[in-house]
């Protein structure tokens, strides 16, 4: 649920901070006090587009913050979870939504700077926000289809969840097929390619490394002179003249002089000294050895070397078409392999294709078949809820009809044609169903679709008793509704706040209200109050007591708030809702 929500700047608004009931808490206030800002504050909570002209005049940034308290597990903790938000000790977490008057939008949670999006899945799992343009939406058959889904539940999720798996593989497939049936030829010149480009690798056969490999070796061999003349020399200092030249020892020599020489020393000092000279003799014969087995490998062979040029200019021809090294070229290679697989275009692999989609086909349209059936099912169960509800909202002989019925498909949309009990339909991604809900205002009219029959009023109506129904199969814990009551007064007044009193039993419900009977059933009453001071005009929000709560409604009957008729009328109303909620 939402505990609080604080506003700074957004319209005539400049600090307000709303503490809201878990049950039902309604806002009122004066046409144009800013109750409509309270929405706007709540939408951009909710992620929702931001709008640098809702920035009060004056101010540098507009904020709007608020307190959820989300349950412990499902999608919202989730979405806590994975931001790295931190939560109070209470479980509650605080998101904020700032927007400058440059237009630029921030987000944060539980302390964390998260993209906006954050704060959309957030939304969606914890508050839904109703207005005028949701009863917009209402008139539109995906929407119908849509709520007609919500009241299905796992009867309409479970079969639409799988029509939509195999849709997918059915797209992919068909896709693919008029890709290559279309591409054929295309296709056959580019696998021309693909093979003789493998051809022509496979015939060289390149080892990974290979060219770093022969270049080093070309280099060796290239250069077997000069290399023979650094090591011998090296070899000669070591280890002295090949020929035994007393006067060329070598440092070997001289290190067995020097050893020679403290070994025969009767300083203690001096003859300690002898070992490590012995060290460094080990150490010096054992690279002699090495130098005298590198000049005996160091041979010079044209023929190798010729032979490994022309490996060299072998690999370098593929490098110039390939790739630039040898491993780019196998890489290429293995790529080419892969595109070869998928571009067969073969009669055989075309008939493959054929069949799978055929298989696919059959599968889905089974899918669509029971997808089809448990939405008409539910449909008459929908119907049936909701005209009860309207019966309670002063429209006795309104009736609804929830009517399903596959979409046919047309000569344009043949690659979402499908096949259903002898019947072309258009597979959408929603399934082969169109949802209309038509109203039938009375026992003598006919059913006509919501926009035709329905008034503002009537929609009003409609969209509240639909609401009321599906408030059991709703997770969304916080429902808000903004001026869903216009166009509506008199009894039908009463029955709307009856009905939002009796949804806030299982929801959160925040309403933004002109009607007093609607009022009368709050849990808390909010007034939004402006006023002007030096020449600005500013707005601010009151939890009212039980004498101020009189006078708003009183105000909001007849604008008669200093009168005893009024006020009595008011505590009337109350007393009224009062009694009627200690009977639920």
């Amino acid at each position: 649920m939402l505990g609080e929500m604080r506003i700074n700047g957004i319209g005539v608004i400049d600090d307000a901070l709303l503490d809201l009931d878990q049950g039902f808490t309604v806002v009122t206030g004066e046409t144009g006090a800013g109750k409509t800002m309270v929405v706007t504050g709540l939408h951009l909570l909710s992620g929702g587009r931001s709008d640098a002209s809702r920035v009060r005049s004056g101010a540098t940034r507009a904020a709007v913050e608020g307190r959820f308290t989300p349950d412990g597990a499902g999608g919202a903790a989730e979405v806590i979870t994975q931001a790295g938000a931190e939560t109070d000790e209470d479980g509650s977490v605080i998101a904020v939504r700032t927007v400058s008057t440059e237009g630029r939008s921030r987000a944060y949670l539980g302390g964390r700077s998260v993209p906006v999006g954050v704060l959309a899945q957030l939304a969606d799992e914890l508050i839904a926000v109703h207005g005028q343009n949701d009863q917009l939406r209402l008139m539109r058959a995906g929407e119908q289809r849509a709520v007609l889904d919500r009241f299905a539940g796992d009867g309409v999720s479970e079969p639409l969840g799988e029509y939509q798996r195999v849709r997918a593989e059915w797209q992919a497939v068909r896709a693919e097929l008029i890709d290559r049936t279309n591409r054929s030829r295309e296709l056959a010149q580019q696998a021309d390619m693909l093979r003789h480009g493998l051809e022509e690798i496979e015939s060289v056969g390149p080892q990974a490394g290979e060219d770093t490999e022969i270049a080093e070796r070309i280099k060796r061999l290239s250069e077997v002179d000069e290399l023979r003349t650094v090591a011998g020399a090296a070899q000669e200092a070591v280890s002295g003249s090949l020929e035994g030249d007393p006067d060329q020892p070598g440092a070997l020599g001289l290190l067995g002089d020097a050893r020679r020489r403290l070994a025969g020393s009767n300083d203690p000092a001096l003859a300690e000294l002898e070992p490590r000279l012995q060290q460094a003799s080990v150490l010096l014969e054992d690279v002699g050895a090495e130098l005298s087995g590198y000049l005996d490998e160091l041979e010079a062979d044209p023929g190798q070397l010729d032979t490994l040029l022309a490996r060299q200019a072998e690999l370098k021809k593929l490098t110039r078409k390939y790739a630039a090294d040898i491993d780019g070229v196998l890489s290429w290679a293995e790529d080419a392999r892969q595109r070869l697989a998928s571009m067969d275009t073969s009669e055989e692999a075309l008939a493959q294709l054929a069949a799978r989609q055929d298989e696919l086909a059959t599968e889905l349209a089974g899918h669509a078949a029971r997808l089809s059936a448990a939405r008409s099912s539910a449909a008459g169960r929908l119907a049936s809820a909701v005209t009860a509800e309207l019966g309670g909202l002063a429209m006795p002989q309104a009736e609804l009809e929830v009517d399903v019925r596959h979409r046919r498909a047309e000569s344009s949309e043949g690659e979402s044609a499908l096949l259903v009990d002898g019947t072309q339909c258009h597979a959408g991604p929603d399934g082969i169903d169109e949802v209309e809900m038509r109203l039938r205002s009375h026992a003598d009219s006919s059913a006509l679709p919501l926009h035709k029959a329905a008034s503002g009023g009537e929609l009003s109506r409609v969209m509240l008793a639909i609401e009321v129904v599906l408030a059991d199969a709703d997770t969304v814990p916080t429902l808000v509704f903004d001026e869903v009551d216009a166009g509506v007064g008199g009894r039908a007044a009463v029955e709307i706040g009856r009905r939002l009193a009796r949804l806030a039993v299982s929801h959160q419900v925040v309403v933004v209200t002109h009607l007093p009977q609607v009022a009368a059933y709050a849990d808390r009453h909010l007034v939004v109050d402006k006023g002007t001071d030096d020449g600005i005009t500013s707005s601010c929000v009151r939890t009212l007591d039980p004498q101020d709560r009189v006078s708003e409604l009183a105000r909001m009957l007849a604008g008669m708030d200093s009168t005893e008729t009024g006020r009595a009328h008011a505590e009337e109303l109350l007393n009224a809702a009062e009694a009627d909620k200690e009977q639920r």
